[in-house]
């Protein structure tokens, strides 16, 4: 390059200080352009930050959330602990009505099949067996009905089938030697512990043994009752585990006198039902019986019991939290003298008035006296309460009661 080039742009990159005065500088600029801002701050400027922060603020929040979603609504997820593979959350694609529970599986999805119901297989790892399942993780929906749990699983947390609302029997492999299924409830394998009752097994013994479409056409006939929804606990049982009867369509349950807890919510709600024959009440009576040859779970009559009586079993020791709650079709509750421990909220809404009248469990017969009683260990609030006035108020105790 010449001087004389390099002479035009050295001059071309000077700086060039216009004398204009600054309220007439806009003048100057080109037509449909505002005018500048000389030496002030731009018209909410502060606003504007604080907009533009809060911005990437919810998009970085969102991208978060989504993410995470992502990963939650994976269908199975596993963890890998020092005892084997757990399985640790299953969330139902909408799709899935049986669920096995034997080696890690994963969802594959088939290329060109656009239908949600029929687009996917699911493809397991026979390498990797499941040796646990963590409690609460079977998000199973209102279309799981059948599980299957596989040999290799050596803990099963009763807490695991929480949200399994139409699930009707679960099957336990044959090789198994921690649990055994009785006629599609769930038992530890020398049947001392009841897991799960499942939450619409009526239905299943409807399909099994052809009561809907044999027996029962036109009405709820005591029949119906007795084999449907009436459940005996086989002699065995010493534990009915948390969660065990949650919500399910019973109306009647016998329970052994070897029985020993009744754990945390184990019959807790039982379901109202509602189908052609109307309205069908949740729990309404829990008997016992003595004799210990019982193994089978349905009712064939009182005499192969033994001797029936309307109570908790003699020898019961432990009553959970929340054990019977909202049972409001129970009536009457005793308690032997054998329990050493009520927990919270035992029988907490089992009480309610109509009319004016008191419904459900008025009082509360027990086999101690006063001073024997206060000495149990109780939970707060174990006894119903009902409205009294503008307060809630605990229905009576009769001390030293004897068996109805």
């Amino acid at each position: 390059m010449s001087k004389k080039e390099k002479k035009k742009v050295n001059d071309w990159q000077t700086e060039v200080h216009l004398d204009i005065p600054e309220d007439e500088i806009w003048t100057y600029q080109v037509p449909g352009l505002a005018a500048p801002h000389v030496n002030k701050p731009y018209k909410y400027y502060t606003l504007k930050k604080i907009v533009f922060v809060l911005v990437i603020i919810v998009a970085v929040s969102l991208s978060i959330y989504f993410s995470v979603m992502a990963l939650q609504n994976d269908t199975f997820q596993y963890t890998e602990t020092e005892q084997g593979i757990e399985f640790s959350k299953f969330s139902n694609t909408g799709y899935l009505y049986e669920l096995d529970i034997d080696y890690v599986s994963d969802i594959e999805y088939i290329a060109g099949n656009n239908d949600p119901a029929t687009n996917f297989k699911v493809v397991k790892d026979t390498s990797k067996p499941i040796t646990s399942v963590r409690q609460f993780t079977l998000n199973c929906d209102d279309k799981i009905k059948t599980i299957r749990i596989g040999a290799d699983v050596e803990f099963v947390d009763a807490k695991a089938f929480y949200s399994c609302w139409a699930l009707q029997n679960i099957e336990v492999d044959e090789n198994n030697t921690n649990y055994c299924d009785v006629d599609g409830v769930l038992y530890n394998k020398d049947k001392t512990e009841i897991l799960c009752y499942p939450c619409d097994h009526d239905e299943y013994l409807r399909q099994k043994y052809g009561y809907e479409k044999e027996l029962y056409k036109d009405e709820v006939t005591p029949e119906y009752e007795r084999d449907i929804q009436t459940y005996v606990v086989p002699a065995t049982v010493e534990k009915i585990d948390e969660m065990c009867f949650n919500y399910a369509n019973l109306r009647v349950v016998y329970l052994p006198e070897g029985l020993k807890r009744i754990e945390t919510l184990a019959i807790f709600k039982l379901h109202e039902r509602v189908d052609q024959w109307g309205t069908t009440p949740s729990l309404v009576n829990v008997y016992s019986y003595k004799s210990d040859k019982v193994t089978s779970t349905h009712f064939t009559s009182e005499k192969a019991l033994g001797e029936v009586y309307n109570s908790l079993p003699e020898g019961l020791e432990f009553i959970g939290s929340d054990a019977f709650s909202y049972n409001q079709a129970l009536s009457y509750v005793y308690i032997p003298e054998s329990v050493t421990y009520i927990g919270h909220h035992a029988f907490w809404d089992t009480v309610y008035k109509e009319d004016g009248e008191l419904k459900g469990v008025s009082e509360i017969y027990v086999a101690f006296s006063e001073e024997e009683f206060n000495n149990l260990e109780v939970g707060d609030d174990w006894k119903p309460k009902y409205d009294y006035l503008l307060f809630k108020k605990a229905v009576e105790t009769v001390y030293n009661a004897e068996r109805k």
